[in-house]
């Protein structure tokens, strides 16, 4: 039995990268072995453990035969004599097949090293079209190491078009596509994300309304907003900004949309337009109250923040109307005996009285 380190951790120690988890590949073993030495068993569609200690995850060497549709046409081989490099050969990109062993005596039968050099993402092998997720894997990697210089090699994007005018990203779960979506979208450079979706024909595939939308406007608005280190829910929801209202639903649905990032996309989307200093009291606390700002603040704060980094406005108006409303209290109505749905009114008046104090104040 052999231990490797393998994978992203290998390729990010080479890059002076940072990565927090460790992936390990055991040769020359079975799962009773690994069982026997204490480790726990995780995975269903082929052997994967967990150490008793550190908790990180090993697993078995293995091949893998097309057998059908999807992400799950597979046939595994977990078998003692697989060896180390027949399992990275079924890895992705070269720069994933690599392996080291305790004295960091690197394994490389693939030219990963030499393609990380060059700051290329290349397919190991043409199996690399058998799996459908990878379109969507590249396009993360594309978008983690874009400014290091990376880009995806001509003959790899090639098979990533092969693949999604195959019909078989459709055959993905819906789920699965969204994690590498969302992966993707918190990574350095989100737009390149979408940018190799779309010169691929992935994107267009799984949903054209999204892919339709998409401009050089909405490109720099979402490089801004990674570097202001907004959420991924905004970056999302600029992703999606241009896209029509009533298309919004099945862009949603396509890609399994989670609804913390459906509600502020359709909720930034609504507000547009969005001035940084509105004409009257009026407007500005509607967009308050559209934002449910006293239940739920934090709405409020993503869709300013993505105004911010669209326009490159303050909205600090927003913030401070915000803060005045809340200062506004029920105890001295109902002192006055007012109650029910009078008092919810009276209560609404007050807090349109903050706001326009607050413009007033402003213009003085």
């Amino acid at each position: 039995m052999k231990c490797y380190r393998v994978g992203g951790a290998v390729r990010d120690q080479l890059l002076e990268f940072p990565y927090t988890e460790t992936d390990w590949v055991v040769v020359g073993s079975t799962p009773q072995e690994m069982l026997d030495a204490g480790f726990k068993q995780v995975g269903k569609d082929f052997p994967v453990f967990l150490h008793p200690d550190s908790n990180e995850e090993y697993a078995l060497a293995r091949t893998e035969r097309k057998n059908g549709r999807g992400y799950h046409g597979f046939d595994i081989d977990a078998h003692p004599d697989v060896t180390l490099e027949q399992d990275l050969e079924r890895r992705d990109l070269t720069i994933n097949a690599m392996a080291m062993l305790d004295d960091d005596e690197l394994i490389d039968p693939y030219g990963g090293k030499a393609d990380l050099d060059a700051r290329i993402l290349r397919h190991v092998s043409p199996a690399f079209a058998e799996d459908p997720l990878r379109v969507l894997r590249v396009a993360r990697f594309a978008a983690r190491y874009h400014h290091l210089g990376f880009r995806v090699a001509d003959e790899t994007l090639a098979l990533m078009q092969q693949l999604s005018r195959s019909g078989e990203l459709k055959e993905l779960a819906r789920e699965r596509i969204w994690q590498e979506l969302a992966k993707g979208l918190g990574e350095i450079s989100p737009e390149v994300l979408l940018q190799i979706l779309q010169s691929c024909g992935a994107l267009p595939e799984l949903t054209p309304d999204w892919a339709n939308s998409l401009d050089e406007a909405v490109y720099s608005t979402m490089q801004r907003a990674a570097s202001l280190g907004l959420t991924t829910e905004q970056r999302f929801a600029i992703s999606c900004m241009n896209v029509p209202a009533a298309s919004l639903p099945s862009v949603y649905a396509a890609i399994a949309t989670p609804k913390a990032y459906s509600y502020i996309a359709s909720l930034y989307q609504s507000l547009q337009p969005l001035p940084s200093s509105p004409d009257n009291a009026q407007a500005l606390f509607a967009a308050l109250e559209q934002c449910d700002v006293l239940r739920r603040p934090e709405w409020l704060q993503l869709v300013i923040g993505i105004e911010e980094a669209r326009t490159g406005a303050n909205y600090d108006l927003y913030r401070n109307a915000a803060h005045a409303i809340t200062t506004v209290s029920s105890e001295a109505l109902q002192a006055q005996g007012i109650s029910g749905k009078a008092l919810g009114q009276a209560l609404r008046e007050q807090r349109l009285a903050e706001v326009e104090h607050l413009l007033q104040a402003r213009e003085t």
